[in-house]
């Protein structure tokens, strides 16, 4: 099986692009969007031309920021939106598919912002996606994918020492709720798999930054440890343009 997790930046925007020759090309099973930036009717009408897909979408109380989206050929055994938990469920951050063997949490973590606003409610944001994930994996493991929002280690930006506590993405209580997953036995699969590759998933628009390949890698394929052994590749799609992310994905049997 092979998931692949892309934060679009606008389903609306990227589909005027090579968005689905992109997609029919890689072909997943599972298709992992964040960003989607549109109503769940929006994102089925866009992605109508992709045939095979049940389409399963989260949208924020605001309208045209954030939301996610799982498009999926295997049909779940149950579809769950949100972390029932008032203060962070307005802006359509998470779908969860349950599969016979797994479960699968698509996820668009909260950015702490240019000055670093938001960096106290991502800190309860961390604390409280964890608790979710440890309490679905008392009956089977997790599958977490998504434009995590932040690099955890040094390698996995270009620029480490000029970001390190002084930008969103690369501060240390950022980094600490990373640390706390894996702690918690939820596994970073690229890492695992390529533990010194160097690679990305986000650029800047500002610069040429993605020219330069001066990146951030802060999209992932999380698993309990349990499904390591199944997860045969974790890979980053570099060539895949359209947003200012590019997709991710592991192939799990």
């Amino acid at each position: 099986m092979k998931i692949i997790s892309f934060n679009v930046n606008g389903i609306r925007a990227i589909a005027q692009k090579n968005f689905f020759e992109d997609m029919e090309h890689h072909n997943p099973d599972i298709l992992c969007l964040q960003e989607t930036k549109a109503t769940t009717e929006q994102v089925k009408d866009t992605v109508k031309s992709l045939f095979g897909y049940e389409v399963y979408a989260n949208e924020a109380s605001r309208k045209g920021y954030s939301g996610t989206a799982i498009l999926t050929k295997h049909t779940p055994i149950r579809v769950m939106y949100d972390m029932q938990i008032d203060e962070h469920d307005q802006e359509g951050r998470v779908v969860c598919l349950e599969f016979e063997k797994f479960y699968l949490v698509n996820v668009y973590t909260p950015n702490s912002g240019g000055e670093l606003l938001r960096l106290g409610y991502r800190q309860t944001w961390d604390v409280a996606f964890l608790n979710y994930i440890k309490e679905m994996e008392k009956t089977k493991p997790v599958i977490v994918c998504g434009d995590l929002n932040v690099a955890h280690k040094a390698i996995d930006l270009a620029r480490p020492k000029e970001n390190y506590n002084k930008a969103a993405g690369f501060m240390q209580e950022e980094i600490d709720g990373m640390d706390n997953y894996h702690k918690a036995g939820i596994v970073d699969t690229f890492r695992y798999l390529n533990p010194e590759q160097v690679k990305y998933s986000w650029w800047s628009y500002r610069g040429g930054a993605r020219d330069k390949n001066v990146g951030w890698r802060i999209d992932y394929f999380l698993a309990s440890e349990s499904l390591l052994p199944n997860i045969k590749e974790s890979f980053i799609l570099n060539e895949v343009h359209g947003s200012d992310h590019c997709p991710v994905g592991i192939i799990i049997e």
